[in-house]
């Protein structure tokens, strides 16, 4: 799942340019099908992917503070980030199959690095 807390990026392609408003279903963002061969081959490839967790999109560039990673927590965001929307409804709005492999590189402002 994602969480968007971004403002002012373009996020649809519905009215553009002419084209049709399109209310896409954006239940479920992450195609299955893509994520299951994501899965498959980091499994042959000896990879340990977890599946899982509410990803929460922050606008940046500016890390979070500990308060907004706290609040991340409470409305149950897993990870961080900065890149995961607008593209995965834009993606949906094409048609596109879109997952997620999200790369952890730090701790959050206060968190403890806890196996």
């Amino acid at each position: 799942q994602i969480i968007d807390y971004t403002w002012g990026r373009a996020g649809t392609y519905s009215g553009e340019q002419g084209a049709p408003v399109r209310h896409i279903d954006f239940a479920e963002p992450y195609s299955a099908a893509l994520r299951a061969r994501l899965f498959a081959a980091a499994r042959a490839a000896g990879v340990d992917l977890r599946a899982g967790g509410c990803y929460g999109c922050t606008q940046g560039p500016r890390l979070e503070t500990a308060a907004e990673i706290a609040r991340l927590r409470r409305d149950g965001c897993a990870m961080v980030g900065m890149t995961g929307m607008p593209e995965a409804a834009l993606a949906r709005e094409l048609g596109l199959d879109y997952a997620c492999v999200a790369v952890l590189a730090n701790w959050a402002a206060g968190c403890d690095p806890e196996p």
